[in-house]
């Protein structure tokens, strides 16, 4: 299941991140979002949704939420 389809408020352990793009795949490493990581759905927005990794708040969008598998 991806971020997309994932419950709002529960707890998940990231599988694996799909995409092609190093940079981005730096990228979300460096907020700490890599295979094995925790991470929590906060809130479903229309364009993407709120996640919570270690302790931090981030905004993704849809296209980056259907990349991260859980």
């Amino acid at each position: 299941m991806t971020l997309r389809e994932a419950e709002e408020g529960k707890e998940y352990i990231v599988q694996q991140i799909n995409t092609d793009d190093e940079e981005l795949n730096a990228f979300l490493f460096s907020l700490g979002c890599y295979s094995g990581e925790a991470i929590t759905v906060i809130a479903h927005r229309r364009g993407g949704c709120t996640v919570s990794i270690k302790d931090a708040r981030y905004n993704i969008d849809t296209q980056l939420a259907d990349a991260i598998v859980v």
